[in-house]
């Protein structure tokens, strides 16, 4: 074994922080992604204030902060175009310390690769675990190439994990949620518009400027598993959105079909009974999977990934080669747990709670929850920023690292 040698399992956003924070740390790190590129899946991603407070720890929060593109009013809608709730880009900042951040997965995959050593990313590389290893044998991993062996594994290998299972045969496993989504992202509609968050009967609609002038739009469904368009999404979403409020008619006319993405939504409503097993620990949505409902899905995998590298500690010091003297699995994992197993169980418990009560659908329920939101918001403004506390304004357990 390389002591001194971590393998991420999983190129996603929290496998590629957790190879950036663990590098920072001293460890010799490498990313082993089955597909052949690394190219993301899905359009764009929300990241809150905590999640950036997470990559302050590594020195790339001020490169996400500088892509934030809401800069006035915005908040919830109904689908006729009134305002259910309003907030602002201040006040949200000015709550939890930061902006929210829109961007393209692909942008943030950009910033998190370009903080890694040449050739730490290996693509068109499968990886089994054949062995979780414990505190006197490395952990074992089967790629084509042959076996690996490492102190530290890190299974970011999404919401199927094999890795999970591996360790875990006797949870459950992830269950369908009774909604599916779509996420597009088009050009700026030539008529302004606030951003906005739209629900209706059974359906949300989404629509977020992105910093370099295009739109991220999302929606949300209840929807039978497996199910598809009998001729495209785009026209899918026409039928169910296309009379909606200013500018969803202008999205969908701008987009592609080609380019809409639909995916059914999966989540781990039972909590796992640990993150780790040996040398192992599961990270993001192969842990945790939930609803977007919050979205806060790979904002929690970013917060997986520094806590990790802080319990793993560093892989070396000035007078060591070799790991930490104080490195031992057992007891760094099961902090690491004992972190964020209570955290993300309780996130992905209310990001269930909120997405029931998005897809409503019987008419008098829908007629109530409308008139439940103006109200409170009326009486307390900041409502939509209120169901973030004790999400959004988390911070880290290590200091932040000087800005990349």
């Amino acid at each position: 074994m390389e002591q001194h040698r971590a393998v991420v399992v999983g190129a996603g956003i929290g496998g590629l922080t957790a190879a950036v924070a663990l590098h920072l740390g001293g460890w010799q790190v490498t990313v082993l992604e089955r597909a052949a590129d690394l190219a993301p899946v899905g359009a764009g991603i929300g990241l809150a204030p905590n999640a950036q407070r997470a990559l302050d720890v590594i020195g790339l929060g001020d490169r996400v902060r500088a892509l934030a593109a809401w800069q006035g009013d915005g908040g919830m809608r109904a689908p006729d175009g009134r305002w259910l709730a309003r907030t602002n880009a201040k006040a949200a900042a000015a709550r939890f310390g930061g902006p929210l951040v829109l961007l393209h997965r692909a942008t943030l995959v950009d910033i998190l690769t370009s903080a890694l050593p040449d050739g730490a990313v290996r693509t068109g590389a499968a990886a089994t675990l054949v062995d979780p290893g414990d505190d006197h044998r490395p952990a074992r991993l089967a790629t084509p190439d042959g076996e690996i062996e490492a102190a530290l594994v890190v299974a970011a290998d999404g919401i199927r994990s094999a890795a999970r299972h591996a360790l875990f045969p006797g949870h459950p496993g992830p269950r369908y949620a009774g909604c599916t989504t779509w996420r597009v992202v088009v050009p700026a509609p030539e008529r302004p518009f606030a951003p906005h968050e739209t629900w209706g009967a059974g359906r949300l609609w989404g629509t977020q400027p992105l910093k370099d002038g295009r739109i991220y739009a999302y929606a949300m469904a209840a929807a039978p598993a497996g199910g598809r368009a009998p001729d495209d999404e785009k026209a899918e979403l026409l039928r169910l959105f296309g009379d909606w409020h200013h500018p969803v008619p202008e999205i969908l006319a701008a987009a592609d079909p080609a380019q809409v993405l639909r995916h059914d939504v999966h989540h781990l409503p039972d909590p796992l009974p640990a993150f780790h097993r040996g040398r192992v620990a599961l990270l993001g949505d192969a842990a945790h999977a939930m609803m977007p409902s919050l979205g806060q899905g790979g904002n929690q995998a970013i917060e997986d990934a520094v806590v990790l590298a802080h319990h793993a500690g560093p892989a070396a010091d000035a007078h060591h080669t070799g790991p930490a003297p104080d490195f031992v699995p057992s007891r760094a994992l099961a902090a690491y747990t004992a972190d964020r197993l209570p955290r993300t169980t309780a996130i992905v418990r209310r990001a269930a709670r909120t997405g029931a009560v998005t897809l409503l659908a019987a008419r008098p329920a829908v007629a109530l929850r409308a008139t439940l939101v103006s109200a409170v918001s009326r009486f307390g403004p900041g409502l939509v920023l209120r169901g973030f506390d004790g999400i959004a304004d988390w911070r880290p357990p290590v200091a932040p690292a000087r800005s990349a």
